[in-house]
């Protein structure tokens, strides 16, 4: 397969901050090697971006560095990429017929930047009217940080936190809203530093102006988070 190498177009969508799908773009061997294997030759990777800067190696601050950025990328920012580490969302049946809105407000979102791997933060409001069945209210903020903790586009983990709700409780009226910064906004670039990102997505009867008021009036969203 002919793979596009020209740097421009890279760039220019890049900057643009575009997404090209509603699903993580994986290839298909994604997993077929383990996170040793992925930690050791990331690793490698790590040594050499870092000697092609011009960086010494053998000073004592330095010579650890690519071996912790390798964990770091496997096990921690990017282990959302691992669907062994999908948490399990067990869902409850509704025996107090609770019938509104549950929201869980203000879960923190630490994610990176695809285009130029740099951090996301903020947080994430998500709601749910319960069709029968109800999900532990940590196990929102664990489908949140899962599907945080990958390469993202914000418009991204939006929809997927969504689908991934939906799918757990079986119903679409699902909302969430994520409010973060970027920083290849605010630390490069253009390098405004006070602005943030606003997505939404909302499902069922969210979409409904009058459910869709009454859950923007409880997050009472403030963007000076």
């Amino acid at each position: 397969m002919k793979i596009n190498d020209n740097t421009a177009d890279f760039d220019a969508i890049g900057e643009d901050h575009v997404g090209t799908s509603a699903d993580t773009p994986l290839r298909a061997d994604a997993f077929v090697l383990n996170s040793e294997e992925k930690i050791k030759i990331i690793k490698d990777d790590v040594r050499h971006i870092m000697e092609t800067l011009g960086l010494d190696l053998t000073d004592d601050s330095l010579k650890g560095t690519p071996n912790r950025v390798a964990k770091m990328f496997v096990n921690e920012i990017f282990g959302g990429l691992n669907p062994d580490k999908k948490p399990s969302a067990s869902t409850f049946d509704n025996k107090y017929k609770y019938g509104e809105m549950l929201v869980e407000k203000n879960i923190t979102v630490y994610s990176t930047c695809e285009h130029h791997l740099l951090p996301i933060v903020g947080k994430a409001h998500v709601a749910y009217i319960s069709n029968g069945t109800v999900v532990g209210l940590s196990k929102m903020n664990r489908i949140v940080d899962y599907f945080a903790k990958r390469p993202q586009v914000q418009e991204r983990l939006t929809i997927q936190v969504v689908k991934e709700l939906q799918k757990v409780l079986n119903t679409d009226d699902v909302a969430c809203v994520i409010d973060a910064k970027h920083l290849c906004v605010n630390s490069r670039g253009i390098r405004d530093t006070e602005s943030s990102t606003i997505t939404a997505e909302f499902g069922g009867k969210f979409k409904e102006a009058g459910t869709r008021r009454e859950f923007l009036d409880y997050i009472k969203l403030d963007t000076q988070f």
